[in-house]
């Protein structure tokens, strides 16, 4: 009997270290693993946001008011926030919801002509409203409105025809038709009364919050809808959670293991929250002054005018100039600039939009070897032009702000053994241009030095001042011109 009992026991055993589960991988072993999607991620250095949902159609004025009248930020698609909209009325939007004049295919072909390698859209903002065909909720465009299509899988479709990477943005912690006080009560109950983001109350539902708390919106809407977008659109390569102020750490981590789980290659942006996520975001409109000092690839989001959602009045679009040097600045720091469109309700890109995406396309077109899969060097700019931008705001109250540049303004990147120098104005006739970054010191046996876009021979020299090149009235493209420097 004690020989049965040892060989029974013997059995058990082995069979419980056949069942033994693997230890569940952490967020430092999960973001290790995605070397190769960060490669990538810094070759592509310029991709198109796209902020689009119910908050186009009153584009930024509500019964006669406008953002700058209303409560908090003065961006398009925070109106039901600013204007304390109820719930129910605010969903009463979704009736005169009918973008028929959007076409997904002119869309994908837009980023691609304007240079741009990658699309991120918001599948669903903070107001709640899904812009893709949710089983999860019936509060998406499919269900709620009555357009019948499903705008992201168009999207996701076109870019897939015109090799455009893909990626989606979805608002997990405010949700302000669903997500109650947006987590305000139990952040409260886990971090006290005077932390500072309890104070602030950014986001939070304070007006008509939702019946349910924030853990059962969690678990019954928002992880449910990052699993069916994840599920639904397979091939993405970001996924752009946003504003996660009252998200806990372990809040975090699910958001990110969930992604992780269902597309382990995908990247994940750091407002999933608590210091995760596989790249950072140093700001809305904003270019970091000490670049250096951000450890993970990083990116720069940016507005064609001054709203992310479409705003009806606000007609301060970037200048063609201007958004070469957002571009130009951001990929000499090392990052990666994503501009975005607001289109109109009616699925229109607001034309200023799309002309101006279009000659930056031309500009790339000759010199975007200059951007594309290069990194910083040592020196990112020279020359006498500085501009800082430090946010949405900190642009339109600018009002003097201007984009003008000399022709001693320079901006390098590097590839290998090439060093490229960037200038967004030409020097006077037969004038020489000396680059002081590039003296023998800094720079030793330059081998060749040509124009992008022009295989005519260039005449230069290297003198202890530095780099000095003559153009001889070699214009390629109206806005600048790249140097390509090997050595």
């Amino acid at each position: 009997m004690k020989h049965i009992t040892k060989i029974f026991l013997t059995l058990l055993f082995a069979i419980s270290l056949g069942c033994k589960q693997e230890p569940a991988l952490t967020y430092e072993q999960m973001s290790s693993s995605k070397e190769k999607s960060n490669e990538a991620f810094n070759d592509a250095k310029y991709g198109m946001f796209i902020h689009w949902g119910l908050y186009s159609i009153p584009g930024g004025i509500w019964k006669g008011k406008k953002m700058e009248e209303l409560k908090g930020p003065k961006v398009a698609e925070w109106i039901q926030f600013g204007a304390r909209i109820p719930r129910a009325e605010y969903a009463a939007l979704a009736n005169q919801f009918n973008p028929d004049k959007f076409d997904a295919d002119a869309i994908a072909k837009l980023a691609k002509d304007a240079g741009m390698k990658y699309l991120v859209i918001t599948s669903k903002h903070h107001d709640g409203f899904a812009m893709y065909d949710s089983k999860v909720s019936e509060y998406d465009i499919t269900d709620a409105s009555p357009y019948p299509k499903d705008i992201v899988q168009e999207l996701y479709d076109a870019c897939q025809k015109y090799e455009i990477d893909f990626g989606l943005y979805y608002s997990h912690n405010i949700d302000w038709m669903d997500a109650n006080d947006c987590g305000l009560s139990e952040y409260i109950a886990s971090r006290g009364e005077m932390h500072d983001r309890v104070k602030r109350k950014a986001g939070v539902n304070t007006w008509d919050p939702s019946p349910n708390t924030f853990s059962e919106y969690l678990e019954n809407k928002s992880y449910p809808q990052v699993k069916e977008i994840l599920t639904k659109f397979p091939n993405l390569t970001t996924l752009w959670y946003d504003f996660p102020h009252y998200v806990t750490p372990e809040q975090s981590h699910k958001f990110y293991k969930i992604a992780y789980d269902l597309q382990p290659n995908m990247l994940v942006n750091s407002r999933v929250g608590n210091d995760l996520g596989d790249f950072d975001i140093p700001g809305d409109n904003k270019i970091p002054q000490d670049h250096l000092a951000i450890t993970k690839p990083w990116q720069t989001v940016g507005t064609t005018n001054n709203s992310w959602g479409y705003n009806s009045y606000d007609n301060d679009w970037k200048s063609v100039k201007e958004l070469l040097f957002w571009l130009t600045e951001i990929v000499s720091k090392g990052g990666n600039y994503m501009l975005n469109i607001g289109p109109k309700a009616s699925g229109e890109v607001p034309v200023e939009s799309a002309n101006n995406l279009l000659e930056v396309g031309k500009f790339l077109a000759v010199n975007g070897e200059a951007i594309y899969n290069t990194r910083k060097w040592k020196v990112t700019q020279e020359g006498p032009t500085k501009i800082e931008m430090n946010g949405t705001h900190d642009r339109a109250e600018k009002a003097d702000l201007k984009f003008e540049f000399t022709p001693q303004d320079f901006w390098f990147t590097q590839k290998e053994n090439t060093i490229y120098a960037i200038a967004l104005a030409y020097p006077k006739e037969n004038e020489k241009v000396i680059i002081q970054s590039l003296t023998l010191e800094n720079l030793a046996e330059i081998k060749s030095v040509t124009l992008l876009g022009d295989d005519s021979a260039l005449s230069w020299q290297q003198t202890k001042e530095g780099l000095e090149v003559t153009l001889d009235k070699k214009v390629v493209d109206p806005n600048g011109y790249a140097l390509k420097i090997k050595y």
